[in-house]
């Protein structure tokens, strides 16, 4: 008797370094993983870019690999990857340019040009929730194309962004979707909820693929095959995707990692100027609604600071790692310190101050918390936030996590661990499609931290 197959969800997860791609079952477990890595490539002005080539051949042999094995049964696709990334394609969808990095420095006189044009710096980054990043305006990519290569942009039919890109290989399906265009692009203008009018005014929305929700599905473009394709999610809103389908009261997720972001989907209240002097912007959820972020580089800080503590007291970093927290030590440190919430503070202290390296060590994670408090501060709104979620690298910090639940001490603090959590929230939102089961309530592991 032939063995039942293993009805699967295939995610592919594209980040800067690696690019993924999980089966999970019905219960969300992962049951196969392929991990690839590609040499990047150079635009033509000989910056370093992604190697689209290599990226569209990996989505195939992946595929190919994937249906060749008799033991799954793949019912849908979907894919999560970075932001600020456009595709530009043409009338045969042929990629018309290379992949732009979003670190590729941006002409200042084009992005003054169009923000004089439309009210000024200030007036312009509030209406499209986008402090001034460059290339990280990905929308400004595109107008950058329409200015600087005329020829190209008018055989452009669709620029699209990177998760819709990937999508597109399999579906043969154009769209935009919300969770791309929401990400600091400088397109969209959440006080109308439609495309700033810049990008109508410039033409630019006519090269913009029709915009769909991030739960869509299409189905495949290969004909006879039975499984449904997403649409593609910017990884920062998919990984938001398991906590609000399991938890419906005001929330805050931190997830840490290099940059540490603060996520508040419950504060759709305007920007204000502070906030975005702050480094605070909107994200997209795959419904269309803001996200309210505020962005700290506090992984960064932390693993610079960790370096100088060990080279000062000639040990590891590795020593760190299992400290727990000492509430002595804490309030020794307080009581000689006053603690700024400025992220930068902790590199100006001589760590000679601090008898040992636990005690530098502990005075670190005081001021990154201070940091983080004033961080995430900045996203609270009108409605009470009930609990908040830490996941990533300080989900796992004993110290981290004791010092933000005595700052946070009316607001139950948890540490999250989840394995995958952009892969899983690209598989979640499209879990009716493929999965038999009911939605599961149990893929996230939490951890509470007390207020001592």
């Amino acid at each position: 008797m032939a063995k039942k197959r293993i009805p699967v969800v295939a995610i592919f997860d594209v980040g800067k370094t690696n690019k993924k791609l999980f089966l999970f079952d019905e219960h969300y477990k992962i049951v196969f993983e392929r991990s690839a890595r590609f040499l990047e490539t150079v635009d033509e002005d000989g910056d370093p870019c992604e190697n689209l080539e290599s990226l569209r051949l990996s989505v195939f042999d992946s595929l190919h690999e994937v249906f060749r094995r008799s033991e799954f049964e793949v019912r849908a696709i979907n894919f999560t990857s970075y932001g600020a990334s456009f595709v530009y394609v043409n009338e045969d969808g042929r990629p018309l340019t290379p992949l732009y990095n979003y670190l590729k420095d941006y002409p200042a006189q084009l992005q003054d040009d169009i923000h004089a044009s439309y009210g000024g710096t200030e007036a312009f980054s509030l209406a499209t929730a986008s402090p001034v990043l460059g290339s990280l305006n990905s929308g400004l990519q595109v107008y950058r194309l329409q200015k600087q290569n005329p020829a190209i942009f008018k055989q452009v039919k669709f620029g699209i962004h990177l998760p819709q890109y990937l999508s597109f290989l399999v579906s043969g399906q154009m769209y935009s979707d919300m969770t791309s265009i929401g990400c600091h692009t400088a397109l969209w203008d959440y006080a109308q909820n439609d495309y700033h009018q810049w990008v109508k005014d410039s033409g630019i929305d006519q090269k913009l693929a029709p915009i769909v929700k991030g739960d869509e599905v299409f189905s495949a473009a290969f004909p006879g095959s039975p499984y449904k394709v997403g649409v593609g999610l910017h990884d920062s809103s998919s990984a938001l995707i398991p906590y609000l389908l399991n938890f419906h009261e005001p929330f805050i997720l931190i997830s840490t990692g290099t940059w540490c972001i603060s996520l508040n989907p419950f504060n759709e209240e305007a920007l204000t100027k502070e906030q975005l002097e702050k480094d605070c912007l909107f994200y997209m959820t795959y419904a269309g609604t803001p996200v309210k972020a505020s962005r700290l580089f506090g992984g960064y800080v932390h693993e610079t600071q960790s370096k100088r503590i060990a080279e000062h007291f000639h040990v590891t970093t590795a020593r760190f790692k299992n400290i727990e927290i000492d509430w002595d030590l804490i309030d020794k440190i307080k009581n000689a310190n006053v603690v700024p919430s400025d992220l930068d503070a902790f590199q100006n202290i001589d760590l000679s101050a601090f008898a040992d390296f636990e005690e530098a060590y502990h005075a670190l994670m005081i001021y990154l918390v201070e940091a983080q408090v004033a961080a995430t501060k900045l996203v609270f709104s009108q409605k009470r936030i009930k609990r908040i979620f830490v996941d990533g690298g300080f989900s796992k910090n004993n110290i981290f996590m004791n010092l933000l639940a005595k700052r946070f001490d009316n607001i139950e603090t948890y540490a999250a661990s989840m394995a995958q959590a952009t892969a899983i929230g690209a598989a979640l939102v499209i879990h009716e499609h493929w999965n038999d089961l009911p939605m599961p309530n149990n893929i996230i592991e939490l951890r509470y931290y007390r207020a001592m």
